[in-house]
Formats: structure tokens, C-alpha cells, sequence
């Protein structure tokens, strides 16, 4: 674990994704941003986020480069953790519509519905008001995005759809030191999202200090 710092070290799961956008986006947050493809770089983050992408290259890639385990063991122990999309995927303890084989890595007491709003050609954009991130409303884009299905207690949820035939789904949600979001806030320009998951993570060291 990194020293506390007011400038937390924050990775990027780096095996599969949109790796780069979210490294700018956490630099905006004021965070040190860096990527992680091996254990020894996520022992060295005070956080960690795990990118959009393909949910089952990305479970297939983190066993590959020996970093399942090491994952897991981190979560565990309460590593701060983000995941967007795919990610929000991989922080799921149960997974539904998943390929024949897909694991998890766990951590949140959620069911995670794969690909719950469609296709490719099903994706779409929505404002949301998140709670936490003030009064004006998210622009949130969903790209063969997932829902929660359902949660936990411990679970808070942060937001859901509003409109459409999916209205009132799951869509953001937090549980103590892990958040997801089903769309990709990395990709409008709007960081609050990682602003949040900064701040998640400087409590987290003041926590430990």
C-alpha cells in the first residue's frame, strides 16, 4: 500500500478496455494515475479501476497475467475499487446471462445482469441524478451495459434509470469502499464520478493511517 497521501495513487486494470480515458479522467480528480497488468503494480495502489470492455476477455485476460488471486485477496481486504460497465461485471458476487465458464471476482453483494439492455446496436444515452454528485444530472452512456438485478443491504444504490422500459434498474451503486457504474462516465468529460471514487479513496487512507 502506498503512503497516505492528499494525491492517492490510483490503477487501471490494464489487460483489456478503455483504459486511457479513465487515467485522464482520474488525473483530473486529482489522483496519480497509473496503469496495473501485474501483482506487484496493484500492491502498489492505494485503488483501483476496472475498465469497460468485454466481461469475458477481461475474466479470461486477469488469470492469464496470474491476477485473479491477487484481485480477489485485494478486494478482501477492502482495496477501494471502481468498475465501470464490464467492470461493474467483474465486482459482481453473481453473475446472470454470463458465457459458459465466466467467474467473477466478487466483492459486492449484487446480482449483475450481463448485457441486460441489449446489443450493440441497444446503446443509448440518459441523464441520471446520482446521489452523492450534487443536482445536476449525469449524461450517462450505456454500451451493452449491465444492471444489478438485484442487492444486498449492505448495498446503497446510487442511481437508476429513469425513462424507459427499464426505468427504475439499478444502474450506480456503492458498497463501502466499492462503486459501479453500469455506463462509462470516462467517455463525456463530466469526472464527478471519479472525482467521488477519489475522495472514496482518500477516506479510505485516512481510515488506515
Amino acid at each position: 500500500m502506498a503512503a497516505v497521501t492528499t494525491t492517492p495513487t490510483i490503477g487501471v486494470l490494464a489487460v483489456q478496455g478503455d483504459v486511457r480515458e479513465h487515467l485522464a479522467a482520474l488525473r483530473h480528480g486529482g489522483a496519480t494515475a497509473t496503469t496495473v497488468r501485474r501483482p506487484a503494480e496493484l500492491a502498489a495502489v492505494d485503488g483501483l479501476v476496472i475498465p469497460g470492455g468485454e466481461s469475458t476477455t477481461m475474466d479470461k485476460l486477469v488469470r492469464i497475467f496470474e491476477l485473479q488471486q491477487p484481485l480477489r485477496d485485494h478486494i478482501a481486504a477492502g482495496l477501494p475499487v471502481y468498475g465501470s460497465c464490464a467492470g461493474m461485471i467483474m465486482l459482481a458476487d453473481r453473475l446472470l446471462d454470463g458465457a459458459p465458464g465466466q467467474q467473477t471476482l466478487g466483492g459486492m453483494d449484487i446480482t449483475v445482469r450481463r448485457n441486460a439492455f441489449g446489443r450493440q446496436v441497444d446503446s443509448f444515452e440518459d441523464d441520471l441524478h446520482v446521489r452523492e454528485l450534487g443536482g445536476e444530472p449525469v449524461r450517462a452512456v450505456f454500451i451493452r451495459a449491465p444492471w444489478v438485478e438485484d442487492a444486498g443491504d449492505a448495498v446503497e444504490p446510487l442511481a437508476r434509470v429513469e425513462h424507459g422500459p427499464a426505468a427504475g434498474r439499478i444502474v450506480a451503486a456503492r458498497q463501502r469502499n466499492l462503486l459501479i457504474t453500469s455506463f462509462h462516465p470516462e467517455v463525456t468529460g463530466d469526472h464527478r464520478v471519479h472525482q467521488l471514487f477519489v475522495d472514496i479513496v482518500r477516506q479510505s487512507l485516512r481510515e488506515r493511517s
